[in-house]
Parts: structure tokens; C-alpha cells; sequence
């Protein structure tokens, strides 16, 4: 919104000295944002003033142009050149090469004389062109600045400079003066909620809140006549209305006959308009828009005598079409609304006219319509046409409906005094106001909100000032903000006025009131949180693995979540028969039509991320994610969707709620390359199975839970080097296994990758993967997890070979020997594997190192080998294992 200052100062007493700057400053103070400063005459300087052309020959040039060798007169008839400098004629008489054909001899124009700078650093000095010296410029609108016409040069008598408007400029007169160049505008930004300030009546009423001076307020200045039934015939017929809201609940109608719409724009008018942000068209639009810029209240002419009879306002029939102002024909939705007459549609409420009444040249008879259309339908026909206006702006953000007759009557004076028209003796003013909002407000509220006692003085002033209506009653018996809520006090009923839609509960009210008091009033204390507030066990658990992760030296990324249905069929099922029947949510909409679904596994991400990472250079990368997959159920989505503007019930919420994928929490890394560079003396180590199952188990050791290791299949996974993760004991939640016994609940996979799919993906071999369910974790582990105690007694290792049939998983073995050696035992681990001579055919001879320890003594020699014999012993039973 831009706000010429000089516009402003008709309302409120802006400082003589205030720039645009100072405005914007005030503004900030009671909420809004500032975006920019408009001053034409920061672009322009030097001596531009009012020529008048004396004589101008054509000479035809050999490029096939015409230009015209002009004598322009630059200072008044019979005075003498006060300017001095190069290309400055004494005699007052300017010689200027234009090439422009708009205009003739005894014509006032714009001269720009030498010295003059112009938009863009274009500075004006005497040069010899088409075989003369051109001393100056005749001015365009665009090279002033003023605009985009460059069709030719301004003609000030198209601007309304004439003797017979009684302001007929001498030559010489300064340009910037006779144009008010030097007027500037402020423009802020207005967010939505706030449509009263889209006019420089809603702007300086909030400068006097700002700066605490008096307001006039301009719907004030003009005295409505009563409506009395005479005017132009108008019926509100919508039948259709949206959520039970009528597209148009009141539609004001005047009638000036007589007018002379060829009249050009007084030039106060036009130059207030451009440095507004609006182009000057004609008079009747710019008077039309001239009031919606000053009262914020939309308006439309329509030429009267081309109107068919009475003004209906309905909704579009089906198969209707109407040509609007731009020249396009439209084909109308059963949700428009419409202005209609005899002859059909005629306009697009609150939107755009239509062609056949438009006012032209030749109109002598206006019809304004002022009318207060409801906000939804405009919104809606004004994205749906793509028709984009400061009309429907304000309109689909909502209007004063109490101020459609003054702005009409402001219309009528305007085309009275300016094209010189009669206000006709009807008055039009149909339909019924909406019932304004009232607030019950208690007066300790305020102040139990925003942290900051507020005096009942301060609250109802601060509401008068709105322009509420305000009126005190009862007590609130203390009602606040918990326990803080202050002593009783009066309740505050409060009227909303009609400009301001947005305020609708107390909460608006209390909002109102610390902007207006001054948010730099409320304290900067930081709350103190309430005792067991803060991160949930849940959040806390999730924390510390991902900051864990990172502690190792890990790379957290963040991949998108819209994966193809091929790779989620790989990644997010351990068979390929689990795959082909995965459900898996599909988007509506995708931003590529490649990867149209939400993910069921994080892993197709990070491998997208590390393939771009290795095609840039990177090749040895530790990469992880936690985030969220999406597993629907039975039920996705739901069969309808709730209509808008209506809370929908509790059951209709529960059905969209059922229809909810399920969203765990995972866990994920992808490992490539090597583990360090290569540096003098050092070899780096390449990545492989165990870093992926390592990185596993350190996550179930931040929690606290451990992970039971078996060999398993993934069809994602090589078929060898793939490890199936389990919880080694029952959750403390049974819900997630539904009480499943230790070992049963498989948590997630680790391992390398299927070589066929690494080349085809174009990542290394030997690339190697880990996925986990977080939230199973997180459900298994402990409240707290305590550390284990640190034993001051020295440990005794003792190493096994057992040899076991080729079929018999390693894992399991080492099972069996940590539940055998009993209580004693601190840690088993296997350090090699053996096949060939010395051991049966078929069979396989596994070596582990047993580590035990006791708490409170130093063990013998004899107590470790009985441990150990126990542990070989339930190996030799449960697996048929030989010790070697």
C-alpha cells in the first residue's frame, strides 16, 4: 500500500518536515512492515520547466523518420533567460530535435534543459543530432518517470493544464512544482487480516494511533442524503449463497447525469494516483479509484444508458459467458457472482465490469454501484478467473460495510465538480447490514495474556481508539490466565466496528491493545518452564542417537521423502513377495511423477544422496538419517473430504484420523569407500559389514538395549553379508510385538548391499547399509540407563575352538557359549573362522575369546576354565560342537 504524504496530511498533521521515512517509522511502531520509498524527484534535477513550441518544422531523414526541428520558448513571453550554463540560450528560446508527432504549435510541453539528469543517470547537455544542435529535451511520461507511456510527449493540456480550467501555465514555470514532484509516498506492506489499511483512511487513523495526533476521518467529511426508493431499481437474488453467507448483503446505487467523461484527470488527481502506484486512465476511472484509494470502498461506473432495465445480483447460470473490461471472454462458474441486467451478466462482482457498459468518451450518464460482497466469493472468482485487481484485493479481504454510501457520495462529488455532471434525485441502498461482532472482554485478561498489568483506563481508551463501541458490566471474578489472573474487575462488551473483520474473540482485543500501548511496553523476561517439562522420554531417546551418530564421526543428511514404487518395493520389504504386495501411500500431486510416493524405508534416499555425492567426487562417505517412513493400514485416506468454512463433527475427524499412514521414526546409514585418507605410513581401511552392523549396535547401546545378530536375507542386501537385527528381550511395551518373546521382534537389517543393484545405481561395490526401527528401540529401552559398574579386579581370557557343522550360524554359537559360561563371563567374541585341512569335510572350526571377571575377587585360573567348559558343553548339546 503506497501513501502519497501530502494525501495523508489531509487527515492527520504529518509533520512539514517528515519524509517518507519518518511515516514508515511511526507505521512500524503499531505493527505494520515497511517495504519501500517513492520519490520521483530523487531521479530528476536540474532546470525541467514548461515550454511552449513556437514553431516546428518536419524534415523527412533518409532512414525513413520524421523528426521535427523545434523553437521552444522556456521562459515567460517578454522576460529574459535567468538560467546561465552551456546550451542555456539567452533569448529564452530553446532549438530542440524531437521526434515525437503528438503535438503542435502553441502546445505547452515539458523541457528538460541542459544540465537536467533524468531517470537513470541520463543527463541532458546540448549535441548536434540530424544536423542541428539540440539544446534540451521534450519530456515523455517515461523518461520523467512518470509512467510507461512513450508513444509521445506530454502535452500538458491532456493533463488539464488549460485557461479554461483557470490553470493555464507560463513558460518557464518549474515542473516540479506545477507536477508536485516533490510529494513522496510511503509504501507498507499490509498482511490480510488487516484490509482496513489498504486506504489512506485506514493508513492515518493508524498514524494517530502511532503518533497520538487527532484524525478526521473521511467517510466523516461527507454528508449522505437518505436513500428514498427513486434510484435505479436493484434486487439481491442470490440463491446459491456460499456456507450460508449472501454474496452481496447491501449494493448502493447513485446516478450523475450530464457528465463530460472526455474531461482529462485534474493533474493533483493524476499525480497522486501514479505516486499511489495506480496509472491514470480516464476521468471517470480515475475518480473511481481515487475514492477506493481514499476510503478503501471499491467502486464501479457503469455508463447508465446502456444499462437493460433492473440490476440483479445472482449467481452465474449455467453456460453463461460474460465479456469483461480486459476484452476476454469468460465462461462463468455456478459459484460467480453477478451483476445482471435485462440484457444478462454485465460484471463480475467485486471483480471486473463487463464490456458492454462500459463508460467511454462519450457518456453522459454514470451509475456507481458501491456495494459489500462477502470476502469467500470474491476470493474464489478471483482466483478461478485469474483476474488479479486492487478491486477484488480488497473486496476478498473484506470492506467496511458501513461505508458504501459515503464513498458513493463521494463519487457523485467528485463527478459533479470535475466533469461536470448533476447528481440525480435517486438514491439506491438495498439490502441489510451484518450484525456487528461484540466481545465479552474481562479487564484482568489483558494483562494475565501478555505478562504486563494494563489499568482499566488504558484497556477502554485503547478500545475507543479502535473505534469500538465499548460498555462496562459485572465483574470477571478474576478470570485470566491460570493462577495468575489478578483481582477481579469489570467486563469489558465490545462492540466491533465495522472496518475491522478481523477482531472476532478477546484474544484479537488483547492483541489490539498491546500494539496500540506498544509491544516495547511488554518485559523481556524469559518464563520460568514448569518442574517436568521439556523433551518427552521419547524425544530425549531419539536425541541422543542422532547426536551420538554425529559424536562418531557420521555426516547427518536430510533426503526428500517421495521415492519411485520400484524402490520402495526393494528397500521397504524383506522379500520380493512382501514387496509385491507393500502398500505404500501415492501422491496426488508429486513433484516429479518419477517419484510419486512417500517412503517406506529411508535407505532409497541416503543412497541417492551418497550416488550424488560419489558422482562429485566424494567417494568416501558415512552418511545417516533419522526420520519418519509411511506405512498405511487398512484404511488410507478417507472417502470424502469436509467441506470448508464448517468445523467438521468428531466423527468425521476420526475417520480422517484412521485414514493416517502410520509414521514410525527410523534410523539409517550408508557407508561407501574408506574410513580416513590415504596418508603417509597409513592405509586406509575400506568400509565394510561389520561398520554397518557396528553402527547398529552402538545405537542400541546408547539406549541401553542390546541386539540380538542373525544371519538373514533382505532382497536389497547381499544374500551372505546381510545381518538380521532383534531385540534380545521382550519390550517394555508389549504393544509393539503384541508380548512376543525375547528374539522374536526383528528391528532392522545391516549389511553390503546387492552388488547388481550397486552397479546399476552407479554407486561402489562393497557399499554397505544399516536400517533400524527407532521407535522399537526406543519403546525397549530403559527409563534410564545406568552405566555398568567398572570391576578394580583383573580380567583372565581364554580362547575355544569348536568345530561345528558348515550350516550352523556363528551367531548362534556365540549364544549359546554367553549363556553357558554364566555370570562370569564379561564379553565373548569370535576372531576367526577355519575350513580346510585338520577339520571334517562339511564342517567348520570357529575360534572365540572368552573375556571373564568378577566383581569382587580375582578369579583363579580354575574357576575361568570351569566357566568355560560349562559354556563348550551347552555348545556341544544345542549345536553337536567338538572342541578342536
Amino acid at each position: 500500500m503506497r501513501i502519497p504524504l501530502s494525501w495523508l496530511r489531509e487527515f492527520v498533521p504529518v509533520p512539514a518536515d517528515a519524509t517518507a521515512e519518518d511515516v514508515m517509522a511511526d507505521l512500524v511502531r503499531v505493527g505494520f512492515e515497511e517495504e519501500d520509498v517513492h520519490r520521483p524527484a530523487d531521479e530528476l534535477s536540474g532546470p525541467i520547466v514548461v515550454g511552449q513550441v513556437l514553431e516546428m518544422v518536419p524534415e523527412p531523414q533518409s532512414n525513413g523518420k520524421t523528426i521535427h526541428w523545434c523553437q521552444v520558448r522556456v521562459v515567460p513571453e517578454g522576460a529574459e533567460q535567468t538560467l546561465t550554463g552551456d546550451g542555456i540560450d539567452p533569448s529564452g528560446v530553446q532549438g530542440v530535435v524531437c521526434g515525437a508527432h503528438n503535438f503542435h504549435v502553441g502546445d505547452k510541453v515539458i523541457v528538460t534543459l541542459p544540465g537536467a539528469v533524468l531517470p537513470g543517470d541520463f543527463r541532458i547537455s546540448p549535441r548536434k543530432t540530424y544536423g542541428h544542435v539540440s539544446a534540451g529535451m521534450i519530456a515523455s511520461a517515461r523518461e520523467l518517470g512518470l509512467g510507461d507511456d512513450h508513444d509521445g510527449i506530454i502535452v500538458l493540456s491532456t493533463l488539464g493544464f488549460s485557461a479554461e480550467h483557470g490553470n493555464d501555465p507560463e513558460p518557464g514555470t518549474d515542473v516540479f512544482e506545477l507536477l508536485n514532484l516533490r510529494d513522496e509516498a510511503a509504501e507498507i506492506n499490509v498482511t490480510a487480516d488487516r484490509s482496513y489499511a489498504f486506504s489512506l483512511r485506514g493508513v492515518a487513523r493508524e498514524y494517530a494511533h502511532a503518533t497520538g495526533v487527532p484524525f478526521t476521518d473521511p467517510a466523516s467529511l461527507v454528508t449522505v442524503p437518505e436513500a428514498n426508493g427513486e434510484g435505479h431499481p436493484v434486487r439481491l437474488a442470490d440463491t446459491r449463497p456460499i456456507y450460508g453467507v449472501p454474496g452481496c448483503d447491501r449494493f448502493v446505487a447513485r446516478t450523475v447525469t450530464g457528465i463530460d467523461a472526455s474531461r482529462p484527470t485534474p493533474p493533483w488527481m493524476a499525480q497522486r494516483l501514479r505516486l499511489a502506484g495506480m496509472r491514470s486512465i480516464s476521468l471517470a476511472v480515475d475518480i473511481s479509484n481515487y475514492v477506493m484509494w481514499e476510503l478503501g470502498q471499491p467502486l464501479h461506473f457503469y455508463d447508465a444508458q446502456k444499462l437493460d432495465g433492473e440490476i440483479v445480483v445472482r449467481r452465474a447460470a449455467e453456460g453463461e459467458r460474460l465479456t469483461t473490461l480486459d476484452g476476454k471472454d469468460r465462461a462463468l462458474d455456478a459459484e460467480d457472482l453477478l451483476i445482471t441486467d435485462g440484457s444478462g451478466p454485465i460484471g463480475l462482482a467485486g471483480v471486473m465490469g463487463g464490456g458492454t457498459t462500459e463508460v467511454t468518451a462519450s457518456t453522459t450518464t454514470v451509475l456507481i454501484e458501491s456495494a459489500h460482497f462477502d470476502p469467500v466469493s470474491m476470493g474464489r472468482s478471483r482466483r478461478r478467473h485469474r483476474l488479479p485487481s486492487e478491486a477484488s484485493k480488497r473486496n476478498e479481504r473484506g470492506v467496511d460495510w458501513e461505508i458504501a454510501d459515503e464513498a458513493a457520495e463521494r463519487a457523485v462529488q467528485l463527478l459533479t465538480t470535475l466533469a461536470g455532471g448533476t447528481a440525480g434525485p435517486g438514491i439506491t441502498d438495498v439490502g441489510s447490514r451484518p450484525e456487528p461482532k461484540v466481545i465479552e472482554l474481562p479487564a484482568s485478561y489483558p494483562g494475565a495474556r501478555m505478562g504486563i498489568e494494563y489499568t482499566e483506563q488504558q484497556i477502554e481508551d485503547v478500545l475507543r481508539e479502535l473505534g469500538a463501541t465499548v460498555r462496562r458490566s459485572g465483574t470477571d471474578g478474576g478470570e485470566g490466565v491460570g493462577h495468575d489472573a489478578g483481582p477481579a474487575g469489570p467486563v469489558f462488551t465490545v462492540t466491533a466496528p465495522s472496518w475491522r473483520h478481523d477482531l472476532e474473540i478477546r484474544e484479537d482485543l488483547v492483541e489490539e491493545i498491546a500494539r496500540l500501548n506498544g509491544y516495547d511496553q511488554i518485559p523481556s523476561t524469559l518464563p520460568v518452564a514448569p518442574p517436568g517439562r521439556g523433551l518427552t522420554r521419547e524425544q530425549a531417546a531419539r536425541r541422543r542417537v542422532v547426536q551420538g551418530l554425529a559424536d562418531s564421526g557420521l555426516t547427518e543428511v536430510l533426503a526428500y521423502p517421495f521415492v519411485s514404487e520400484a524402490q520402495n518395493r526393494l528397500f521397504g520389504s524383506a522379500t520380493e513377495e512382501e514387496g509385491s504386495q507393500q502398500r505404500m501411500v501415492h501422491l496426488a500431486n508429486p513433484i516429479s511423477a518419477e517419484f510419486g510416493y512417500l517412503r517406506t524405508s529411508l535407505l532409497p534416499g541416503l543412497l541417492d544422496i551418497a550416488r550424488r555425492n560419489h558422482s562429485r567426487g566424494f567417494r568416501d562417505l558415512s552418511l545417516y538419517e533419522s526420520g519418519l517412513v509411511f506405512l498405511p493400514g487398512d484404511q488410507l485416506g478417507s472417502a470424502s473430504i469436509p467441506p470448508l468454512g464448517l468445523r467438521p463433527t468428531d466423527e468425521v475427524l476420526a475417520g480422517l484420523d484412521a485414514g493416517i499412514p502410520h509414521q514410525p521414526h527410523r534410523v539409517a546409514a550408508v557407508f561407501t569407500g574408506h574410513d580416513s585418507a590415504p596418508g603417509p605410513g597409513h592405509a586406509p581401511r575400506a568400509y565394510d559389514w561389520q561398520d554397518a552392523l557396528g553402527t547398529a549396535q552402538d545405537i542400541a547401546a546408547l539406549l541401553g538395549v542390546e541386539l540380538q545378530v542373525a544371519q538373514g536375507r533382505h532382497q536389497a542386501f547381499h544374500p551372505g553379508r546381510t545381518a538380521e537385527l532383534r531385540l534380545a528381550a521382550a519390550p517394555h511395551d508389549s504393544g509393539t510385538a503384541g508380548g512376543a518373546e525375547a528374539g522374536e521382534i526383528v528391528i532392522g537389517v545391516a549389511g553390503e548391499l546387492l552388488p547388481a543393484w550397486l552397479e546399476d545405481a552407479d554407486l561402489p561395490a562393497r557399499t554397505v547399509a544399516m536400517e533400524l526401527d527407532l521407535d522399537a528401540l526406543v519403546t525397549a529401552a530403559a527409563g534410564v540407563v545406568v552405566a555398568q559398574p567398572l570391576s578394580t579386579y583383573p580380567a583372565t581370557s581364554q580362547d575355544v575352538a569348536l568345530v561345528v557343522a558348515q550350516d550352523v550360524v556363528a551367531g548362534d554359537v556365540l549364544a549359546t557359549l554367553r549363556q553357558g559360561a554364566g555370570s562370569l563371563l564379561e564379553d565373548v567374541s569370535l576372531f576367526d573362522v577355519y575350513a580346510g585341512p585338520g577339520v571334517a569335510e562339511g564342517h567348520q572350526s570357529l575360534a572365540f575369546t572368552l573375556r571373564f571377571r568378577a566383581p569382587d575377587r580375582t578369579l583363579t585360573a580354575d574357576e575361568a576354565s570351569a566357566a568355560r567348559a560349562a559354556a563348550t558343553e551347552l555348545a556341544a548339546q544345542r549345536h553337536g560342537a567338538v572342541q578342536r
